[in-house]
């Protein structure tokens, strides 16, 4: 721990363990550090990089302003998945924020994120620990695969709990935007601080949040979101099944839960291990159109998209 410390004090990158997924990590404060996390994961300029800190006197080396509602949400699901986007300090390098005022922060549960964090006495920046666009990781295993030598050092604390990133959540404007459903549903921020928008598409210039590309989250593999059981008729492939079973051929099939967030504890883990079959395609039975499955069908979306 103090050894991955150092090097991030020191400007070099590390991969943690977070409760969503891995996280690459750099000095939110340094802004040649951060840009290493953009040549890592080959990440556009347009896309910001969420800070993660481990207690409130680093917040406010993050964050311009601590509204009444940050406080009433954090006080509910930090330390947790749920990002809060806020007027940022003069501090935070502009590069991190793809030029916007405001910045991303949250404070994760993973207890060796926290400690690395406290260990290192600095904000830490951290997409996940891939290549842009690929399938995030959630476990040290995958990171390696992903990213080989372009990061320093890659502490393993085991599979992630949450399995997919955080909920992004604006009070930057009026009303409380939703800019990425995930570990914390819409529901569940609704019954604590009342209406939230949900807007999670962005123009080409600087979005105001990651994960809003079309095309994200995507195996190497061709992903089709299907219906009815109704799979390819030709090349060979693997089928995540919810309820129907297949009416075609597959060579593999995978039982996926019937519960949202156990879904979405093992979707990436099975994308991965398909990923590495080598087969032609990989066909995903639709969950249900339902709030608490808003998260699931946010990556399975941008997953499957040919843009």
């Amino acid at each position: 721990m103090e050894y991955a410390a150092s090097l991030l004090r020191a400007g070099r990158l590390v991969a943690f363990p977070t409760e969503t997924v891995y996280g690459l990590g750099a000095n939110a404060l340094d802004e040649l550090a951060v840009r290493h996390i953009f040549e890592a994961k080959g990440r556009p300029s347009t896309s910001p990089i969420i800070v993660h800190v481990s207690s409130v006197e680093m917040l406010y080396r993050v964050v311009a302003a601590w509204p009444a509602t940050a406080q009433l949400l954090a006080q509910k699901f930090w330390p947790g998945p749920l990002t809060l986007v806020l007027k940022k300090q003069p501090a935070i390098p502009s590069t991190l924020t793809a030029g916007l005022d405001t910045v991303g922060v949250r404070m994760p549960s993973h207890p060796v994120a926290l400690a690395l964090i406290e260990a290192a006495q600095i904000p830490i920046a951290a997409p996940s620990a891939n290549r842009f666009a690929q399938l995030s990781p959630t476990t040290a295993q995958h990171v390696r695969e992903g990213l080989g030598n372009r990061v320093d050092y890659v502490l393993d604390g085991g599979p992630c709990v949450v399995g997919i990133e955080s909920t992004v959540l604006s009070l930057a404007e009026g009303l409380p935007v939703i800019l990425r459903p995930g570990g914390v549903s819409r529901l569940e921020i609704e019954k604590l601080i009342g209406l939230v928008v949900q807007r999670t598409s962005a123009a080409a210039e600087a979005h105001p949040s990651p994960g809003m590309h079309p095309r994200h989250y995507s195996p190497r593999t061709k992903l089709l979101l299907v219906r009815d059981g109704e799979v390819p008729r030709e090349g060979a492939g693997a089928y995540l099944q919810l309820r129907t079973p297949t009416v075609g051929e597959v060579r593999q099939t995978v039982q996926m839960p019937l519960a949202a967030a156990a879904y979405a504890a093992d979707l990436y883990r099975v994308l991965h291990d398909l990923d590495a079959r080598g087969y032609d395609w990989i066909a995903v039975e639709a969950p249900d159109d339902s709030p608490e499955w808003e998260a699931v069908w946010d990556r399975l979306k941008r997953a499957a998209s040919t843009q």
